[in-house]
């Protein structure tokens, strides 16, 4: 890939197109923003995006690398401000759309060098610019551990000094001017002490580099004068002015040793902490089959049915289908439009917004259908949007994919408190950290204390390839994106905070792999303490959901999909229920947050062993609708929390699915004042002996 590096002349720019090299792009221009000269304060503007001390040696520093140097004047000013950026006339951010135009038509690149680390804001406006002008950026830095990474840059032959100091620690006369490996044990111990940030993310030191590996030449500082900005006593701001600079020839570093830097997310994605753990699998029982001629899936989603809306602003949507019939002419691509269109339309006629649904599920008849579905889809969502799970279903020959959708939105009345905030991830860039979010889906959405986070397959982020290495590899690497992102958007979030969550596989023989693998990673990140002072012998509170699929994205062999809570896990109310019914077993099990603002319930239905004559369907439906009230019923109805979906996964080719449905529908019609949407999925497999599973998800 053709990259251009956006550079302030700091370490970071520098080390992430260090970067850049390692993953076999290559750099053909630096661009930078400038301040103009009659601008306030020309040195250090006071700007949320850019860095400008130290501009004067920008210069030199393409020099250096003997690449040509694009810059523009800041003319704008930081005017959206808000965790969302949209195109804004006067935004210092179209200053960097307009440099970064003009640099694809000369240079016809294809991607940007950001050196972002933690700065959602800058990596937000870059992404935005990035996307109007059809640009990859690349920010291999991005939320690294950041004591690893200055050691890191330290020992890569990054020459940078400090050219600015504004933290409680740093000493204007002890620290400006000093290059990083003498001030690495400073900037550690003032970690410690007062939590400054190691690599400045915090505003707290800026850096200018003299010299590193891609450099032809070294710049040398010939003079500087110390500008001191503010004197306070336990923190003073001060920074560098350059008044002398030159160039010197250096011993060229090899082409080797350029292309040796590590890459932390493959050494990471090579590591396969965990064992391969067996498990006693059931011998197969033959089951009674309860099987009629199926009729078309399709015939129980005429009309697309919502479910009851909760205090809180919580709905569900679904029978959202894209299907034809033999005599129509439809291509994949027409009939997902449609149906697009026609979930638009519902949403419209509710008062709704596209922006309100925060979780769609899809699942597409057959994955080679996908890209043009995709196509449609991006059309609808495009900015900011919705969390998406994506996984190949059994469905009819004549449909090419359904999608239900979850929607949140709060009206605020007279006397109540004011709405939950709602946060989104969605980071587009390439890096070390988790795979970019190059489809119209975003990683995670965070409503209140609820996280909704987006499937996971095992991608190596900087490549956005599988990894390799079989199932053990993919289910411990998919399971640990997810855990990053659950981090990004709640540093206090693990594993244990989540309250529901479905592991899709394409083989029943990866099963206990992935069993072994969410257990194993609970442990890992659960306290010693937590069993010390909450007795806790269980290893979760969570609920998993494990089903089997003909396909995955990218045909991945499994993929992750939570929903947690950010509460106080070992306090939740947890239990399960069982009930013997016609020769089969009924097993739920109920997980409610500790503030009783939503709950998850897992309901299944397994053959207990051969049955000599075929049991009543109908009467095990009443008995399993039973249970699942029994259930609810021992939730916290207090705060009105109310089923919202009933997912029910059922092997396909072994039970009558016009029986199941009629059946759960109109139970649940029946006996419940607030009906959650029946979604009926056609899966492979599922686990032991079961041959249905529901996943229900409430809330307030």
């Amino acid at each position: 890939m053709r990259v251009a590096a956006l550079i302030s002349g700091g370490k970071d720019s520098c080390y992430n197109m260090m970067q850049c090299v390692a993953a076999g792009h290559q750099i053909v221009a630096l661009a930078n923003l400038k301040p103009g000269k009659n601008q306030v304060g020309t040195d250090e503007l006071d700007s949320y995006m850019y860095q400008t001390v130290g501009h004067q040696a920008i210069e030199l520093f393409a020099e250096a690398m003997a690449l040509p140097l694009y810059r523009q004047t800041i003319k704008g000013t930081s005017m959206e401000t808000g965790r969302i950026y949209t195109r804004c006339e006067g935004d210092e951010v179209e200053d960097l759309y307009e440099l970064l135009k003009y640099v694809k038509e000369k240079e016809e690149i294809d991607g940007i060098s950001v050196g972002a680390i933690l700065s959602d804001y800058q990596r937000v406006r870059v992404e935005n610019v990035c996307k109007r002008l059809d640009l990859q950026p690349l920010a291999y830095l991005w939320r690294r551990n950041q004591e690893d990474l200055l050691k890191e840059m330290i020992l890569s032959d990054i020459q940078a000094m400090i050219i600015k100091v504004a933290a409680f620690g740093l000493d204007p006369d002890k620290h400006l001017g000093k290059t990083l490996d003498q001030v690495e044990s400073d900037l550690s111990e003032l970690s410690k002490k007062y939590g400054v940030n190691v690599c400045g993310e915090g505003g707290e030191y800026e850096t200018f580099t003299l010299d590193c590996p891609l450099f032809k030449k070294k710049v040398v500082v010939d003079s500087s004068e110390v500008i001191l900005h503010s004197a306070d006593a336990f923190a003073p701001v001060a920074y560098l002015r350059f008044l002398e600079l030159h160039l010197e020839e250096k011993q060229l570093t090899s082409p080797d040793k350029l292309l040796a830097f590590n890459c932390s997310c493959e050494m990471e994605c090579n590591e396969d902490h965990i064992s391969a753990i067996t498990e006693d699998i059931q011998d197969e029982i033959p089951p009674v089959i309860w099987k009629s001629s199926d009729p078309p899936l399709l015939q129980f989603c005429k009309k697309s049915e919502c479910s009851g809306k909760s205090p809180n602003g919580y709905q569900w949507i679904k029978c959202i289908t894209a299907s034809f019939l033999p005599s129509d002419q439809k291509n994949v691509m027409d009939a997902a439009t449609e149906a697009f269109s026609s979930l638009q339309a519902i949403i419209i006629a509710k008062g709704l917004e596209l922006k309100d649904i925060i979780l769609v599920y899809m699942y597409v008849r057959n994955m080679e259908d996908f890209s043009a579905i995709n196509s449609a889809y991006m059309k609808m969502f495009n900015l900011y949007p919705p969390t998406r799970v994506c996984v190949e279903a059994l469905l009819p020959d004549e449909q090419f994919f359904s999608i239900d959708c979850l929607i949140h939105k709060y009206s605020v009345m007279i006397g109540e408190v004011l709405p939950p905030t709602k946060e989104v991830m969605h980071v587009q860039s390439i890096s070390h950290w988790a795979p970019a979010n190059i489809g119209p889906y975003s990683q995670a959405i965070k409503v209140g204390e609820i996280l909704y986070i987006a499937g996971q397959i095992a991608l190596v982020p900087c490549t956005m390839k599988l990894v390799g290495g079989g199932i053990w590899t993919e289910a411990h690497v998919s399971l640990r994106h997810t855990l990053k992102i659950l981090k990004a958007m709640s540093q206090e979030a693990t594993l244990h905070h989540v309250l529901l969550a479905h592991c899709y596989v394409t083989s029943s023989k990866y099963i206990p792999a992935a069993l072994a693998t969410w257990r194993e990673n609970l442990r890992t990140h659960k306290k010693e303490e937590d069993y010390e002072t909450c007795g806790i012998t269980s290893e979760t509170n969570g609920i998993l959901v494990t089903v089997v699929v003909p396909r995955l994205p990218r045909d991945s062999a499994i993929e992750w999909h939570v929903i947690a809570v950010v509460d106080e896990p070992f306090q939740r109310k947890h239990f399960v229920l069982e009930k013997k019914s016609e020769g089969c077993l009924i097993e739920c099990e109920a997980v409610e947050s500790t503030s009783a603002s939503c709950a998850s319930i897992s309901i299944s239905l397994s053959w207990m062993s051969f049955a000599a004559s075929l049991p009543d369907l109908k009467k095990v439906l009443q008995d399993f609708v039973a249970v699942f009230l029994q259930a609810m019923g021992r939730l916290s109805g207090d705060n009105g929390i109310m089923p919202l979906s009933f997912r029910t996964f059922y092997k396909k080719d072994s039970i009558d699915v016009t029986t199941l449905h009629t059946g759960l529908q109109a139970l649940l019609e029946e006996q419940m004042d607030a009906v959650p949407a029946l979604v009926l999925v056609p899966v492979t497999d599922l686990p032991k002996r079961e041959i249905i599973h529901v996943a229900c998800w409430l809330s307030a």
